[in-house]
C-alpha cells in the first residue's frame, strides 16, 4: 500500500509545473548561470565557486521539496477534505504522510546527484567515495531537520492561497538571505542580522563545512547546531499542539 501511495505522489510531483520549476529547474539552471558569472571568485575560508555553492544549490533543492511537495502539500490535501475521507479508504493518514516523507526523500537524493553531475561534468568538481558518501548521509539528515521545519509551519495553515503566497515569499527569503546567492557577507549589516536568524542559513553553512571536509566545532559551528536544534524541539513542539487542535 504504501509503495503504491509513493509511486502515485511522485508520479503527480511531476504533473505539477508549479513544484518542478522551483525544485528542478530553478536551482540547477541558476547554479550553472551563476557559475558562468562567478566560477573564478573567492568565498569564505578561501573557498572558489564550486567548492561553495554545489553543496548550497543541493541544500536549496532539498529546502524546495520539502516545503513546496511536502509542507504546501499538506495544506492542498487538508483544504481539499483529503485528510477526511480517507477514513473511508484503505490508505490511513500515516501512509499519506510516511509517502510524503519518501516522497521528499527520493527527490531530495535526485537533486543531489544531478547537481554533483553538473558539478562533475561543467565545473571539473572533486569528489571522493567517502566524501560523496558522508555528504550524502549528512543531506538526509538535514532533510529530515528541514522536513520537521516545514511540517511545523505549514501545520498552521488551512487555505491554498494563504500558504501559497506565504511558500513564494518564503522561498525568497530563503534564497536571498541563507547564502544561496550572494554570500552573507557582502550583504548589508541589517540584512546580516536576517540572515544569522535564518535557521536555513544554519543548514547551508554547516553542510557546506561537511561537504568540503572543514567541519569542526569551533565557537560558531556550535552556534549554529544549538540554533538548529532549538528551533527543532520548538517545531516538534507546534506539530504536537497543532495535532491536539484537530
Amino acid at each position: 500500500m504504501l509503495l503504491t501511495q509513493i509511486k502515485y505522489d511522485l508520479k503527480m510531483f511531476f504533473r505539477e509545473l508549479f513544484y518542478l520549476v522551483f525544485t528542478v529547474v530553478v536551482p540547477p539552471v541558476t547554479y550553472i548561470l551563476m557559475g558562468q558569472m562567478f566560477s573564478n571568485a573567492t568565498y569564505s575560508g578561501g573557498m572558489n565557486y564550486v567548492q561553495t555553492y554545489t553543496p548550497s544549490f543541493i541544500v536549496l533543492i532539498s529546502f524546495s521539496v520539502v516545503f513546496f511537495a511536502f509542507g504546501f502539500d499538506q495544506v492542498m490535501n487538508r483544504a481539499a477534505g483529503i485528510e477526511k475521507r480517507l477514513f473511508i479508504t484503505p490508505i490511513t493518514d500515516k501512509i499519506l504522510l510516511m509517502s510524503s516523507i519518501a516522497k521528499s526523500f527520493i527527490i531530495a537524493t535526485a537533486g543531489f546527484v544531478l547537481i554533483t553531475l553538473i558539478g562533475l561534468l561543467v565545473y571539473d568538481l572533486q569528489l571522493s567515495i567517502v566524501n560523496f558518501l558522508v555528504s550524502y548521509l549528512s543531506l538526509l539528515l538535514i532533510n529530515a531537520v528541514m522536513l520537521v521545519y516545514s511540517h511545523a509551519i505549514y501545520s498552521n495553515f488551512k487555505e491554498v492561497k494563504t500558504a501559497l503566497i506565504m511558500s513564494i515569499v518564503l522561498f525568497q527569503i530563503v534564497m536571498f538571505t541563507g547564502g544561496f546567492s550572494v554570500p552573507v557577507e557582502s550583504l548589508p549589516k541589517f540584512i546580516q542580522y536576517v540572515s544569522y536568524g535564518n535557521p536555513f542559513y544554519h543548514l547551508n553553512k554547516t553542510y557546506i563545512s561537511i561537504w568540503n571536509q572543514t567541519f569542526e566545532l569551533n565557537q560558531d559551528m556550535l552556534i549554529s547546531i544549538c540554533y538548529i536544534s532549538i528551533l527543532l524541539i520548538i517545531s516538534l513542539f507546534v506539530i504536537k499542539f497543532n495535532n491536539k487542535k484537530e
